[in-house]
């Protein structure tokens, strides 16, 4: 039984200018959590424990043994009683991630999750029959039971997939291990990983810093403080690699064990399975990025050289602003409208699902003291509604990362009314109304561009967005598939991560690219990897994705809005192909992803033409 914890996600490098004295952003906003609980010794808690714990033991001697044999509507009151299980251990999990990515460093906030999770998952342990003894009913007595019952079959996209790993689960008393021992293995080593990366210190010029003020220097005007920035991360990952290894070690081997007793045929497919989506579908994807590095990447870098007078650029370049950049620091006000405004171009329900977050305490957007780092948009559960964390320092960056945040909760929202089991989205079609909310901030932004250098910076800033998004994530998916791959074989020494590090940086990045000493450990700090393994291709399929919708969209498709907002209600309730076909779109169509990602080379044509 999954319980969904929040995980702190960012594209591209977070902004933390505040730690570094910025400009005043005005009030921002701090999340009220009162929606989910009061306090954490709320009698709500407890009782919700203790629901919990006697519900989890009645529906296991209620249904075990019997599912095979159950009428279809008493199968729909079995799965709606999970439902309702997911969705209380789903609130109190919620809660104590929520607080916890608050104050990833305080101890009491530390003790709290961890003492709910063991607590929910011992009361869960007796459902896991669930899923094993489901899969076991014959598929022809499956099919039967659907076309029975219409509500029972609305369920049946879940119970697919939950279907899909029956060639791949253990034994009943195996699963049961495997459940009980979560909470000290992969959970574990995530929340080591968080709280080593929150806790770290680095030493800039003599000035002590965080990771996001530490990684905001990386976006700052002068050359200087970049290099610093990128010397002091180099100086820190490198002190601390040794822990980074054995952090990355034992997760991928323990994947590597588990893949291996449930006979998956590539680390990767579990979360092609969990993803809903063909592996052949995402190897297209992967080869039509790659294939497009020099159309995309090594092109648009040569001309940021160009701009920055360099010959040659650095790491601490990447994401370097351009000398016509200004300078400025956009208040939150500000951001709240740019965004709003923009949503509300689109279609004023989008504003109007977009307000709750900012008037309702459903954002904490101020970088704060063992803060997670990056941001994310977290469901919760369908009965009280999304948070978004931010850590909000008012440059461009930030402002795009609100809109993308926005777009995950506009989505949830939305999708919400799909219910517990229904609701959530694959990976891969859960980046597409975050991706489309920053593509429609973008446009709004460029149409109000004030002159051509105004709407150069825009353009570079979006590509670079863009390539962070498409071409920088793919470089990870096959870091990642070369690193699992690389530690079937053997324990994988520091040297030995950085070296596969190393060789996608070089390919993706381009020849004009040299690499600093040091560079080679930047894998370190990438949340993605611990959390989420494979996570990263689902940025690029949501931007190819969006790229190509929003062509359909700039065509003029008669009533585009509402087929937008079907798609988004829909949920996890039907599979890409039936979600495209409205637009005319096919993402197992190799021209699919051409077609996206032609969308940034023309953006970059913009550019080399604005040189002449």
């Amino acid at each position: 039984m999954p319980l969904r914890l929040p995980v702190p996600i960012a594209p591209f490098p977070a902004d933390a200018a505040a730690e570094a004295g910025a400009a005043p952003l005005g009030d921002l906003p701090d999340w009220d959590l009162s929606d989910l609980y009061a306090s954490p010794d709320a009698p709500e808690i407890e009782h919700d424990l203790d629901w919990l714990a006697a519900e989890c033991a009645t529906f296991a001697a209620d249904y075990e043994g019997k599912l095979a044999d159950l009428s279809a509507a008493d199968l729909l009151t079995c799965i709606e009683r999970h439902e309702k299980i997911d969705m209380i251990a789903g609130r109190i999990m919620s809660y104590a991630g929520l607080r916890y990515y608050q104050q990833t460093t305080n101890p009491e906030r530390a003790k709290f999750i961890s003492d709910m999770q063991d607590r929910i998952t011992g009361y869960t342990t007796p459902l896991v029959f669930f899923s094993l003894e489901f899969n076991r009913i014959d598929d022809d007595r499956y099919d039967a039971l659907m076309a029975e019952n219409a509500e029972l079959a609305r369920y049946k996209p879940v119970l697919d997939r939950m279907r899909a790993m029956k060639p791949y689960q253990l034994s009943d008393e195996l699963e049961r291990f495997l459940h009980d021992t979560s909470v000290v293995g992969a959970s574990a080593w995530n929340r080591l990983f968080d709280e080593t990366i929150a806790g770290l210190t680095f030493d800039v010029d003599g000035e002590a810093l965080g990771i996001e003020a530490t990684l905001n220097l990386l976006t700052e005007q002068d050359r200087a403080k970049r290099e610093a920035g990128a010397q002091a991360l180099a100086d820190m990952f490198g002190a601390r690699l040794p822990l980074f290894a054995r952090v990355h070690n034992t997760l991928a081997k323990e994947k590597e064990i588990e893949d291996r007793w449930r006979k998956l045929p590539t680390p990767q497919a579990a979360r092609h399975l969990a993803n809903h989506v063909e592996p052949e579908v995402v190897e297209a994807l992967r080869n039509a990025v790659v294939a497009a590095y020099p159309r995309l990447s090594h092109r648009y870098y040569a001309l940021k050289a160009k701009w920055l007078g360099l010959d040659t650029l650095q790491v601490w370049d990447r994401n370097a602003p351009l000398p016509m950049e200004e300078t400025r620091i956009v208040p939150w006000d500000e951001a709240r409208k740019m965004v709003t405004d923009a949503y509300a171009g689109f279609d004023p329900r989008m504003a109007e699902l977009a307000e709750p977050f900012f008037t309702s305490g459903w954002i904490d957007a101020g970088v704060k003291e063992g803060k997670a780092p990056g941001a994310f948009a977290h469901p919760t559960v369908t009965d009280v509604h999304p948070y978004v964390m931010l850590n909000y320092l008012g440059k461009p960056r930030d402002v795009m990362t609100l809109a993308h945040e926005l777009g995950h909760g506009v989505h949830q929202r939305l999708a919400a009314r799909q219910g517990e089991m229904l609701s959530s989205t694959p990976l891969t079609l859960a980046e597409t109304a975050s991706v489309f909310g920053e593509m429609l901030t973008f446009r709004k932004m460029l149409s109000e561009a004030k002159d051509d250098k105004t709407r150069k910076v825009l353009l570079a800033g979006k590509v670079e967005d863009m390539i962070n998004t498409v071409v920088r994530q793919i470089a990870f998916y096959d870091f990642e598939c070369k690193l699992h791959a690389a530690r079937r074989e053997g324990e994988l020494t520091p040297d030995d991560i950085n070296a596969l590090w190393m060789s996608v940086q070089a390919e993706s990045l381009g020849p004009v690219f040299e690499f600093m000493p040091g560079y080679e450990t930047f894998w370190a700090y990438i949340p993605h990897f611990v959390h989420s393994p494979f996570y990263v291709y689902a940025y690029a399929f949501g931007d190819g994705l969006v790229n190509a919708l929003y062509a359909v969209y700039e065509e003029g498709g008669e009533g585009f809005q509402e087929k937008y907002f079907e798609m988004l209600k829909a949920g996890g309730s039907k599979h890409h192909k039936e979600l495209l076909a409205p637009f005319g779109l096919d993402a197992s169509d190799p021209a699919f992803w051409d077609k996206g990602l032609g969308m940034i080379e023309g953006f970059i044509d913009q550019l080399e033409a604005m040189e002449d």
